[in-house]
């Protein structure tokens, strides 16, 4: 009786129940055995409970009116009155537009040139030379956002390199930061130099996948470079593209605050003034920690809408997609 009922079979998957102790038995050892690796996905499981996770809490401060001495449980809700005050103030429109501009701006001048400088060195034969072009292309990355702000403010000056260079071809040295109508151009040029060799890096990993006989097959066919390029090259990293896309897309209203702030000054506001540099006024110099939030929220829920409504229709006409 007790050896029947030891091999009784689970309803669910038609295994024994003795057989299934073993497989969990087994499973447990594995992970005994190599408990060292699963030690090592600590770290990153507390990065993402302690700054992604646990912050959610306080989201709920966007829909009350938050006050410190109360804490956040027992702040008065006021529903939506923040998000109305932030449509309905005076700098919505002007947030929103400089926000679009800028990540437009970025998007349509910066994506394509770390494809550009992966193709062309993809072509590069030379490969002390190939490396000292990636070298020099990806080590801006590494510059201080505050170095980088520096240099910019230096170069635009009226004294800079930018104005001397114009002076010779007869134009006026001016403070080029200090006019709304070149900020939006200085901003994507220099996100352009910083960042074009750091993300070209994925796009030449990808190139290094393609299998060296299609480019035979495609010489011996008679195929010049630029047709090599455009029928090896760019169909065998379009996956890569698509999702790398979509990633863009899905952060488009993340602009670079931290540079954007540290090249802002009240003569080009008009131009520099962004929903981050806005959370940042109102939430932390103004304290006004519930609109902040509002708004910042706002921010996060464009975001997720862009990179679902992107990767659904990318899906349809491509097949590719993050999910």
């Amino acid at each position: 009786m007790n050896a029947s009922q030891g091999n009784t079979a689970s309803p669910h998957t038609g295994e024994s129940i003795s057989t299934l102790s073993t497989k969990r038995r087994s499973g447990w050892r594995a992970y005994l055995r190599n408990y060292d690796l699963y030690l090592m996905l600590v770290p990153v499981l507390a990065y993402y409970v302690i700054f992604q996770l646990q912050p959610i809490y306080g989201l709920q401060i966007a829909f009350k009116d938050f006050s410190a001495s109360l804490g956040i449980w027992d702040s008065p809700w006021v529903g939506f009155a923040h998000f109305e005050r932030f449509f309905s103030s005076y700098y919505f429109g002007r947030l929103l537009s400089n926000t679009i501009e800028i990540s437009l701006y970025a998007l349509v001048v910066g994506f394509p040139m770390p494809i550009l400088l992966a193709l062309l060195l993809n072509e590069v034969r030379w490969l002390k030379l190939k490396k000292f072009i990636q070298n020099v292309t990806y080590f801006p990355h590494f510059v201080s956002v505050i170095v980088v702000a520096g240099m910019i403010n230096v170069f635009t000056s009226p004294d800079g390199l930018i104005n001397t260079v114009a002076s010779w071809f007869g134009a006026e040295k001016s403070s080029l930061l200090t006019n709304p109508a070149y900020f939006k151009t200085i901003y994507v040029i220099s996100h352009v130099w910083q960042h074009t060799g750091w993300n070209a890096i994925i796009y030449i990993a990808a190139l290094a996948s393609i299998n060296p006989e299609l480019y035979e097959a495609a010489t011996i066919d008679g195929a010049s470079r630029l047709k090599r390029i455009l029928h090896v090259s760019l169909p065998g990293i379009f996956s890569t593209i698509i999702v790398l896309f979509i990633l863009q897309i899905g952060s488009l209203l993340d602009v670079g605050f931290q540079k954007i702030l540290l090249l802002q000054n009240p003569l080009n506001l008009e131009a520099s003034d962004v929903i981050s540099t806005y959370v940042y006024r109102t939430g932390i110099l103004q304290g006004n920690y519930s609109l902040s939030t509002a708004v910042g929220l706002f921010n996060t829920l464009i975001n997720v809408t862009l990179l679902v409504t992107a990767n659904t229709v990318i899906k349809r006409f491509t097949k590719n997609s993050l999910w």
